[in-house]
């Protein structure tokens, strides 16, 4: 089982960001090697990305999530990935963002960059660029501050928020 964990320092404010982070469709806009996320409800993912230089698709189940603090996710076909996306405010107008995952590469291809630190540093590059979106753009293009627990969405979850296209975060237990 190989593991990432990375972190960046955005400055915008922590509901900001995580409103952002939450927009799981735009994923591609800064993830280097996802192609496309659909959202099919409010917490079930399809991912398609190319890693490796194959080409992998996957579901993902959010398994938590609490408005401005997590996201947690797990995949539910096998794939052997999940993670944790915390936010930590740093003052009114900064944020940390920590990514943590754990997943088992798929082939001798993976194994090896996974050895080579080449998934810490896809991770740490996604989120520079996630940092550069959100900071140039100056807000979010939506938010979804609905909470999941046990991978199901709280009956009062959806009420007053905007549409969801994003969203991801695992519970620790899940690692």
């Amino acid at each position: 089982m190989a593991t990432v964990r990375e972190s960046i320092d955005v400055d915008q404010p922590l509901q900001t960001v995580y409103n952002q982070w939450t927009q799981f469709e735009e994923f591609p806009s800064f993830m280097e090697a996802v192609e496309q996320v659909t959202q099919t409800d409010d917490t079930h993912l399809h991912w398609v990305a190319e890693i490796g230089g194959r080409r992998h698709e996957w579901d993902a189940e959010i398994t938590e999530q609490v408005p401005d603090q997590r996201v947690a996710w797990i995949s539910v076909d096998g794939t052997g990935t999940g993670g944790i996306v915390s936010f930590e405010p740093l003052g009114a107008d900064r944020t940390r963002v920590v990514v943590e995952m754990e997943y088992e590469p798929q082939g001798a291809v993976e194994s090896v960059g996974s050895a080579l630190g080449m998934d810490d540093r896809r991770v740490k590059g996604d989120l520079k660029r996630f940092k550069q979106v959100i900071e140039e753009r100056g807000g979010e293009t939506g938010a979804w501050r609905g909470e999941v627990h046990g991978g199901r969405q709280t009956p009062d979850a959806a009420v007053g928020t905007q549409s969801r296209v994003s969203g991801t975060e695992l519970s620790e237990e899940a690692l």
